[in-house]
């Protein structure tokens, strides 16, 4: 039986690597500073705008706004409005994010334990 072809031989062929890709969207939207972080915080639970933004220092409610909508629009985020007076909505990752959020959490505590190294590469650097 076939096995499905792994992501890394589709990247060899040039899907995602195609400048045409539309895939590159989605990838841009998930890493994106402000989208690791949102799926941080919600893959904790349900959160209202006003506690993601409280969570997730200076992203500004514009920035916050947009990163919601378009991982909305991409499918990992639920936003709940409820009618009520002042209005209230709650913003949820969907099963496809619940999928993908321990994979972006992954990176970003990578990135947190190898921050040092890092860092120490950083200063490496010769200065241009």
């Amino acid at each position: 039986m076939d096995q499905p072809p792994k992501l890394s031989e589709l990247v060899s062929r040039g899907q995602l690597l195609a400048a045409e890709c539309p895939s590159r969207d989605v990838l841009r939207h998930v890493t994106s500073r402000w989208g690791v972080l949102v799926f941080m915080v919600l893959a904790d639970g349900t959160h209202r705008f006003s506690e993601l933004r409280g969570k997730i220092g200076g992203v500004s409610e514009r920035m916050l706004a947009q990163t919601l909508k378009a991982l909305e629009a991409d499918g990992f985020v639920r936003r709940v409005s409820h009618p009520v007076v002042p209005p209230h909505v709650e913003y949820s990752l969907t099963p496809l994010g619940e999928e993908l959020a321990p994979m972006v959490t992954t990176l970003a505590d990578w990135i947190e334990t190898k921050f040092p190294f890092i860092q120490a590469g950083m200063a490496a650097e010769p200065a241009e």
